[in-house]
C-alpha cells in the first residue's frame, strides 16, 4: 500500500547554467546502446507454464520496437536529471525490460484476467522502460525532489508514485510512474539508496517467484515473509516517507533537446 502523505514536492532552486551542463553531458553520452530485444518467433510464445497466441506474440514485438524508438528520447531526460541532481544512475544498460520478461508479464495478466485483450494489457503497462536512481541516504530526499520535479517541468506527467518508505514491512522505497510528452511512452523511474538497492536486488527472485500463477499461496506467504526480513534491515532517509508527488513549477525549466 502506498504511503499517504500530507506534504507536496516543491520546485527546488534547480540553476539553468546546472541544468544546461547536465543536458550537454547527457547528449554527449548519448542514450547508449539499446537493450537488446529480439523480435521473436514466427508463431507463439511459452515460458514458465504461460503462453501467447501467435497474434498477440506479433503485438507485443511491435510494442517492443515502439518502445525502443521512445526510450532514446526519454533517456535523454532521466540523464540530464541524474546528472543534475547527483544521483548515480544504477543499471542504465538494462533500462528495457527484456522481450521474454514483457512476455511474461503480459501473459501473466492476460491469464489473470482473461477478460482482457493485450492491447489493453499492452497500454498499462509501465515498466517497459525503466531507470534506477540512487543517492547516499543524506541526499536522498533533495535528489529525489530535484529529479522529480524537473522530470514534471519538462512535460513528463505523473502516473504512479508509490512510496513505501514509511511501511513497517515490505518493500522499502519510491517507485514512480511517467508518461513522456511526445511518444506516450510509460516507464518508471525507481529511487533507492545503496541499502534499499541492495534489499532489492536480494530479493528480486523471490518476488519473481511470487508472482508467477503457479505458486501457492502457502509458498506466497513464506516468499513475503523472506523479503519482510531482508527489507526491516533498510534505514529510512530523513524525510523519504514525506515525500509526495510533483507539482508544476511557477518558472518553466529549459527542455532538453530531445
Amino acid at each position: 500500500m502506498t504511503t499517504s502523505t500530507t506534504s507536496t514536492t516543491t520546485t527546488p532552486t534547480v540553476g539553468r547554467g546546472l541544468l544546461t551542463a547536465a543536458l550537454a553531458t547527457a547528449l554527449a553520452l548519448g542514450a547508449g546502446p539499446a537493450a537488446a530485444a529480439g523480435s521473436g518467433d514466427d508463431g507463439g510464445w511459452k515460458g514458465d507454464g504461460l503462453a501467447l497466441s501467435a497474434s498477440d506474440n506479433a503485438e507485443v514485438d511491435a510494442y517492443i520496437d515502439r518502445t525502443k524508438t521512445a526510450e532514446r528520447s526519454i533517456s535523454v531526460d532521466v540523464r540530464t536529471a541524474a546528472l543534475a541532481s547527483g544521483a548515480e544512475l544504477i543499471g542504465f544498460e538494462h533500462r528495457l525490460k527484456s522481450p521474454d520478461s514483457l512476455k511474461r508479464k503480459v501473459a501473466t495478466s492476460l491469464k489473470e484476467h482473461p477478460e482482457q485483450n493485450v492491447d489493453a494489457v499492452l497500454a498499462r503497462l509501465g515498466d517497459a522502460v525503466r531507470y534506477t536512481l540512487q543517492w547516499p541516504d543524506g541526499a536522498y530526499t533533495d535528489g529525489v525532489t530535484t529529479v522529480s520535479a524537473v522530470m514534471s517541468a519538462w512535460g513528463n506527467d505523473n502516473t504512479k508514485w508509490s512510496n513505501t518508505w514509511g511501511r513497517t514491512s515490505g518493500y522499502k522505497g519510491l517507485n514512480t510512474g511517467w508518461r513522456a510528452p511526445r511518444s506516450g511512452q510509460l516507464f518508471e523511474v525507481q529511487f533507492h539508496t545503496p541499502a534499499s538497492k541492495h534489499a532489492q536486488e536480494v530479493t528480486h527472485l523471490l518476488y519473481e517467484e511470487q508472482r508467477l500463477p503457479s505458486t501457492t499461496p502457502a509458498r506466497k506467504k513464506e516468499l513475503q515473509a523472506q523479503q519482510d526480513a531482508t527489507f526491516a534491515a533498510v534505514p529510512v532517509p530523513p524525510g523519504a516517507d514525506r515525500l509526495s508527488p510533483p507539482v508544476s513549477p511557477a518558472v518553466p525549466l529549459p527542455v532538453p533537446v530531445r
